[in-house]
């Protein structure tokens, strides 16, 4: 086993800092342990050090201070130490700074600045095609690839930026297969391991996807996407001490980051409720019931062209309308509910269930369970749309898939309490949800 590395001697003690620096840094990086910890301590003390340095050895600090803020994600720090450098190191990094932050004009000058002053002129080429990338200038990308197609052979940088640019023109499976040349050539690229990473959490492979996200770790600067996005997997897996810290660390590099502070407060939260495996059992049973389609029980055809029209497919929409709200629909009469009534409590449910105690109003009905004939074509498209079409964030798509949400017709048919109730929806999903909605002009029931 290869001694680890000390992190503080690197950066501390020793008095230049150069690209074999930057690559010491970040082997002692992975070893993993309380390497990030002794990176954080030597952070600290050169900063200390600058408070009483003389104007030459200040530049040396400036750049291990930007380098180090760099690696542990403190980009804004780096970015201001660094714009005080004037060597090729470090008008790299302040670039890779700059792209992080989105500042891609800024980064694009301090990259010509990297190359003019002597840094390896590939490298800088294909950060600049990353950018182009980001900025949504393919073309401009694509050639700038194509003129670096030597570095293939070798260059794991080379396949995350053409992944980047596949994926960005809709090749998906083009992107994940040099998505996976790139991690051949280099295990520790960030950048690869966390697109890998993101498309197996979006298919749905849990183990893979927190596998690769836990991989990413083992090599800073972390993307925030890494530690949210695995934070989100850890508290669907019930790991929510893991969750914490994942979101600890979001809020450490980014204070002003209120989004991983109600996701930690969530998580914490999370640790001290009680679990009642009879509880879930039920809760999973009536769920299951509850989605039964109503197309599955035999039916009068009047009953069953009233409920189609009303957009009522399932038991548990009928637990979230009232009988009269379903006596006002044309054609529905009592002979129709008498028969709703016995399906229902033959599956151990009623009409309106849900509604009893929940504060829902008439008028809350009205708006959201009007009958279908009085929509106009384009407002039933619109609630027939899959939710999907909201672009929710991993956490929130996820619940919706555990709440059996899969329109929005379906979503705005929810109040807020019962989406609240949902295993890991806290305010900051509702907020968003809310925000989606809004923006297609529509609200929950109740609201």
């Amino acid at each position: 086993m290869d001694a680890t590395i000390d992190l503080k001697a690197l950066m501390v003690e020793r008095e230049d800092c150069d690209a074999g620096t930057v690559s010491k840094l970040r082997e002692g990086l992975a070893q993993g342990g309380n390497q990030f910890k002794s990176l954080k301590d030597a952070n600290e003390q050169l900063i200390k050090k600058l408070e009483t340095a003389p104007p030459a050895l200040a530049k040396k600090l400036h750049l291990k201070i930007g380098i180090t803020s760099y690696f542990l994600g403190y980009m804004e720090k780096a970015i201001e130490h660094l714009r005080h450098v004037e060597a090729p190191l470090g008008y790299f990094y302040l670039g890779r700074a700059l792209a992080n932050r989105a500042h891609y004009d800024e980064a694009l000058k301090a990259f010509d600045l990297a190359e003019k002053s002597g840094y390896s002129a590939p490298q800088v080429q294909l950060q600049r095609a990353g950018i182009y990338r980001q900025r949504g200038e393919l073309s401009t990308a694509r050639e700038s690839l194509k003129k670096l197609e030597d570095l293939s052979s070798y260059s794991a940088e080379f396949h995350f930026q053409k992944a980047g640019l596949l994926e960005a023109e809709g090749d998906r499976a083009g992107a994940v297969k040099a998505l996976e040349r790139a991690v051949e050539l280099d295990q520790g690229h960030t950048g690869a391991l966390f697109r890998l990473a993101y498309f197996n959490d979006q298919a749905g492979n849990d183990n893979e996807a927190i596998s690769l996200y836990e991989r990413c770790l083992k090599y800073p600067p972390v993307p925030k996407g890494v530690l949210n996005n695995l934070g989100i997997l850890y508290e669907d897996n019930e790991r929510y001490d893991k969750a914490s810290e994942c979101f600890d660390r979001l809020l450490k590099a980014d204070p002003t980051d209120e989004r991983a502070r109600l996701f930690l407060k969530d998580a914490k939260a999370s640790q001290t409720q009680f679990y009642s495996p009879d509880d879930e059992t039920r809760d999973i049973q009536l769920q299951q019931v509850m989605s039964i389609s109503v197309s599955d029980f035999e039916l009068s055809v009047r009953s069953r062209n009233c409920l189609k029209k009303m957009g009522i497919r399932t038991l548990g929409d009928l637990t979230r309308i009232s009988e009269q709200a379903l006596l006002a629909s044309k054609n529905f009469g009592e002979t129709s509910l008498e028969e709703i009534r016995k399906m229902m409590k033959d599956n151990g449910l009623s009409i309106g269930q849900s509604l009893q105690g929940g504060g829902a109003s008439s008028s809350g009905y009205e708006q959201r369970y009007r009958p279908a004939q009085t929509l106009s074509p384009e407002e039933q498209a619109k609630l027939n749309r899959s939710v999907s079409e909201l672009n929710l964030s991993v956490r929130s798509r996820k619940c919706m898939s555990r709440l059996g949400i899969h329109t929005i017709g379906e979503l705005i048919s929810r109040s807020e309490e019962e989406l609240l109730d949902a295993k890991n929806f806290g305010v900051t999903s509702l907020n968003e949800v809310k925000d989606k909605l809004a923006q297609l002009g529509l609200r929950l029931r109740g609201d």
